[in-house]
């Protein structure tokens, strides 16, 4: 009877602290008092000395919201501004130093919850590198004794660091889930200055070095999210882009052009098909055909035209297409008209998207809005300067035969 009675007061008290906000999952519920300090000092909340951790875990409990899920409650204006630029928004007129205004539009885009908040630091190694550099990545690496992987791209180092971070504070002998000084102790203090410039977030002053790392460690979250979001919206404008490349290139084709590149890659044409319907057939294959299923290209006009297609386009979209060229690249692969010299830089391609990320990371912070419109007005001049030079190619080459 007493078990019984035992165990149906715990499972109520389980049901009950998930109903009243999953107690259990809070993250800093398992932090150590080190940590709970740290976090205290952080955000220049006072704490007595000594206190318990019940004493600290409350005080980081009544703080939690205003600094890990609603940060922005604690923001300036220019904080408010960028970060409204940062989601591409415009500042409502009139509202540019109106903190009432700034923080009413901010909330409407911010997407941090509760449970994220928990979830992310509960599991600190998967974002807290997310803005290093390569070369602070290996620094770390190295510092530890962590064998650099191989190949060593951003992205290798990064999941590396990643998979090993718990076993560096480990031996270390320090914390890891809000990690203290050591976690930046290859970085200068103009490494730390220069992190919270590229993103917009104030420099403490004084600056003593103690500070610079807090800076970083508190807005670290913050930052991982930002880079994120704009990655995300950088690598939708490349998709764009190449859907619209894909369009446009076998709208320059002629009907007979297009019926080559189906037989080539074995796409089988019904007879008697429209061009409409060549068209969607292609671009439903176009996605899902490699270029070594593709690796010989149709003879004669067709082969011209596509090689000195790309040749043209590279040539007149260096500047324009900027990182995007990577996809363009890819799509002559898909259609399997590459250049010898694009697919053997398909062959780094994840090397490319990390450090694109990385640079992403701190340049698409001061200027995220502006970042994806010149993303997606690129996108648009990248297609139609494939077009043009593919017809182009094309007309050249027939004429030649």
């Amino acid at each position: 009877m007493k078990f019984a009675v035992s165990f149906t007061v715990a499972l109520a008290t389980c049901v009950a602290g998930d109903w009243l906000g999953k107690p259990g999952r809070i993250a800093y519920n398992k932090w150590h008092e080190t940590e709970l300090e740290r976090w205290l000092s952080d955000h220049d909340i006072p704490y007595p000395t000594p206190a318990d951790r019940k004493d600290l875990q409350d005080l980081v409990q009544k703080n939690w919201e205003d600094h890990v899920i609603k940060p922005y409650n604690k923001w300036d204006t220019n904080q408010l501004s960028n970060y409204l630029t940062s989601q591409g928004q415009q500042i409502k007129k009139g509202a540019e130093k109106n903190k009432d205004g700034l923080l009413s539009q901010v909330q409407s885009y911010w997407k941090e919850t509760e449970d994220k908040a928990n979830d992310a630091y509960a599991n600190t190694q998967n974002w807290i590198f997310d803005t290093w550099t390569e070369s602070q990545l290996k620094a770390f690496l190295d510092y530890h004794g962590i064998p650099n992987p191989t190949p060593r791209t951003r992205d290798s180092l990064l999941h590396t660091a990643r998979a090993n971070y718990q076993n560096a504070a480990n031996k270390a002998g320090e914390t890891a889930s809000y990690p203290g000084d050591w976690l930046y102790s290859q970085w200068s203090d103009s490494d730390l200055k220069a992190w919270a410039d590229e993103r917009g977030i104030p420099v403490p002053q004084p600056s003593t070095r103690d500070k610079l790392i807090a800076n970083v460690r508190r807005n670290s979250k913050i930052a991982s999210d930002r880079a994120a979001e704009q990655y995300a919206s950088l690598s939708k404008s490349a998709a764009d882009a190449q859907h619209s490349l894909t369009d446009q290139l076998l709208e320059s084709w002629s009907d007979t052009e297009i019926k080559d590149w189906c037989d080539k890659n074995g796409v089988k044409v019904p007879q008697g098909s429209r061009r409409n319907e060549l068209i969607a057939l292609a671009r439903k294959h176009a996605a899902s055909i490699s270029g070594n299923n593709a690796a010989s290209s149709a003879s004669g006009a067709f082969g011209a035209a596509t090689t000195s297609a790309g040749n043209t386009f590279a040539q007149a979209t260096n500047d324009a297409y900027g990182q995007f060229r990577y996809y363009y690249d890819y799509l002559m692969n898909q259609f399997g008209m590459a250049s010898s010299e694009a697919q053997s830089t398909l062959s780094s391609a994840s090397s490319r998207a990390s450090a694109s990320a990385s640079s992403m990371s701190s340049v698409a912070e001061k200027s995220a809005s502006s970042a994806s419109k010149d993303a997606s007005k690129s996108g648009h001049n990248a297609a139609s300067a494939a077009s043009s030079a593919a017809r182009e190619a094309s007309n050249s080459a027939k004429a030649e035969l």
